[in-house]
């Protein structure tokens, strides 16, 4: 690895499946808390991303590990690198 070379690590997040009808691709809805600038409640916002599940092992409520990855379609840019809780 050269100096001016920086090594680039690779976005993670947690969330929950809330689609799992495409082939090899998973829904997640990730939440995130934020501070409103003038009353100072915590809101709560979402975001739905989708991921790439090669092995179509995810179901609908699973709480799943994506990262981000390069695009692999025109939606898709993250990976699924591990599902944390399983819904039977």
């Amino acid at each position: 690895m050269m100096a001016d070379e920086q090594k680039v690590v690779a976005k993670t997040v947690i969330g929950k499946v809330v689609s799992d009808k495409m082939d090899k691709t998973i829904v997640v809805q990730v939440e995130r808390k934020v501070k409103h600038p003038l009353y100072g409640k915590y809101l709560r916002h979402f975001s739905k991303m989708r991921a790439r599940d090669a092995g179509n092992k995810c179901k609908e409520g699973d709480l799943v590990e994506i990262k981000q990855s390069r695009p692999l379609s025109k939606t898709v840019s993250w990976e699924l690198v591990k599902i944390l809780k399983s819904v039977e």
